[in-house]
């Protein structure tokens, strides 16, 4: 079996997370049309993204890759690890927020509809240009500034958050991730 990079298997995390994304841009967009969307996969949407999104692949950046490119130059600060922390943040803000309309919603207040479209288009805005920021400036600058050391080490660093997430659980949330997307287009 080949080995893979730290970026390939990050770059593997971002196709699910766009299948995701990508569901909820349907959502929004049936929430803005008057259809009223299934709170069971609100519910899923926000537990993929504090699970997978961010306990599985941003502790990996944050805790693993990120420190490594600052120890060989690359500052914390600006573009591109200070931007990404931030949309880190901001991420875990809509969530947050997405989370907390869920549970309304969920309870009978319909009134909170229009909290859960702005969590929904707030996500579906800020991922895509996230993950370009990732992919085409962030994961080019680690090939070029890791040795082949620093990222075998970084694949066992990643190895160790799967582990202590669970790799079933891993799995679950991609299996997950395509019930949410066949059931967004069957809306």
């Amino acid at each position: 079996m080949a080995e893979q990079s730290p970026t390939a298997i990050l770059e593997a995390e971002h196709h699910v997370i766009q299948k995701i994304v990508g569901a909820m841009a349907v959502l929004t967009e049936g929430l803005e049309a008057g259809q009223e969307p299934p709170v069971e996969t609100l519910g899923h949407i926000v537990e993929f993204m504090r699970t997978f999104a961010d306990k599985c692949h941003h502790a990996k950046e944050e805790a693993h890759l990120f420190p490594f490119l600052e120890q060989r130059g690359v500052p914390a600060r600006g573009c591109p690890i200070g931007v990404l922390l931030h949309e880190h943040e901001r991420g875990r803000t809509l969530v947050a927020q997405l989370a907390q309309a869920t549970e309304a919603y969920a309870s009978g207040n319909v009134s909170t509809r229009d909290a859960v479209t702005e969590a929904l288009r707030g996500l579906t805005e800020l991922y895509p240009s996230h993950i370009w920021k990732e992919e085409y400036l962030l994961f080019p600058m680690s090939h070029k500034v890791l040795s082949a050391a620093d990222q075998q080490q970084l694949v066992e660093k990643f190895a160790e958050v799967e582990a202590a997430i669970g790799r079933e659980i891993h799995q679950g949330f991609e299996r997950i991730a395509e019930k949410i997307v066949q059931g967004t287009h069957a809306l």
